[in-house]
């Protein structure tokens, strides 16, 4: 029995030996299933594209333009579904599908068809608010050990994925946006696409007591959108707010519910990769401010930061219906920090080395 013990106990130790090692292995694995899986879906919608199509909606990987994003209405670079058959939509689909989570693709298929809702109301209207007009965009040449990128945008949406010579995947900048946050006239009367952002986040601050909201609630001015904008580079904003650590066990839950909320829009391999980061840098680090009221139907904004990470909100407009929702990675936006790590590896090589 003792010697059974002491087997059980050697194959224990083993296992928590190997455990990280395996981890790693297969989390490293699932990373290049995922490339491989956007890189053969991205093949496969450029296959099914004509030579303008093309034209329009490549570019070299190097290219200025992968830095062009915004989330308002305007004139944009890429393959519209408005100019898609039906073959051509169908692959765009399957590419949308394998480069969002099935959470994340249905709310982006939600906030695309808020632009019909928003043609309804705005009769005659400025913009032409139409659910044709999202477009994607290829940068380079896909493959797994190739530097490349893709953008799907429109109006209220703008996601970034970027693809560093199989250092990994970056997926910032990743913007969400509703107008109206609540559908309150029409068929679609009560949709609020991105309800749970919000709910989590007011649960949140109503949940602090009078000394913790002290510290959460900043007492200015409610901006008109989030600090952040459309930046191509962005830093870290005040080191303001309520930390973490000064949270109760329940709170704590609430705000990596936040978190893992908007992580949840991309596939697991990525959303466990920025967790596990996050987790790495230290939750103690974490911060959760909240600026206006905290009834529902006023105006108010929220961010969540930490020493790599940025998560701000905003729902001001439009008498407080108009959400801007972002995510940005101070050093990984457009894959900096993999494109930084893939020229100091390649220079560990010495100067023969071809990258």
């Amino acid at each position: 029995m003792i010697k059974l013990t002491f087997r059980r106990l050697s194959q224990l130790l083993l296992m928590l030996v190997f455990m990280p090692l395996a981890t790693t292995v297969n989390g490293q694995q699932a990373r290049l299933d995922l490339t491989q899986g956007m890189v053969d879906a991205t093949d496969t919608f450029l296959a099914s594209l004509t030579a303008q199509q093309r034209n329009n909606g490549t570019y070299d990987f190097d290219d200025e333009e992968r830095f062009n994003w915004h989330f308002i209405p305007r004139d944009r670079n890429g393959v519209p579904f408005k100019s898609m058959n039906a073959i051509q939509r169908q692959a765009a689909e399957s590419l949308l599908k394998v480069f969002f989570s099935a959470k994340g693709y249905e709310k982006a298929e939600a906030v695309r068809n808020l632009e019909s809702v928003l043609a309804e109301i705005e009769v005659n209207g400025r913009f032409d608010r139409d659910p044709e007009l999202y477009y994607i965009t290829v940068f380079g040449t896909p493959g797994r050990d190739s530097n490349w990128a893709l953008r799907y945008e429109g109006h209220h949406m703008a996601y970034n994925w970027t693809f560093v010579r199989g250092m990994g995947i970056a997926s910032s900048p990743q913007f969400f946006g509703t107008n109206p946050a609540e559908v309150r006239t029409g068929e679609k009367i009560g949709t609020r696409v991105l309800a749970t952002e919000e709910d989590l986040a007011r649960a949140l601050v109503t949940s602090l007591d009078s000394n913790q909201q002290a510290q959460a609630i900043l007492e200015i001015e409610v901006p008109r959108d989030i600090y952040t904008a459309a930046e191509h580079e962005v830093s870290p904003l005040d080191d303001s707010g309520i930390a973490y650590g000064d949270l109760n066990s329940q709170q704590k839950l609430a705000l990596m519910s936040i978190v893992e909320e908007l992580t949840s829009t991309q596939p697991d391999v990525i959303a466990n990769q920025r967790l596990r980061t996050i987790r790495d840098e230290g939750l103690d680090n974490i911060k959760f401010a909240w600026i206006g009221s905290t009834e529902k139907d006023d105006a108010h904004y929220y961010r969540v930061q930490g020493p790599s990470f940025l998560i701000e909100y905003d729902n001001t407009q439009n008498n407080a219906n108009h959400v801007h929702l972002v995510w940005r990675d101070f050093a990984g936006d457009f894959g900096r920090d993999l494109i930084r790590m893939h020229y100091q590896a390649a220079a560990g090589f010495g100067p023969g080395h071809n990258h």
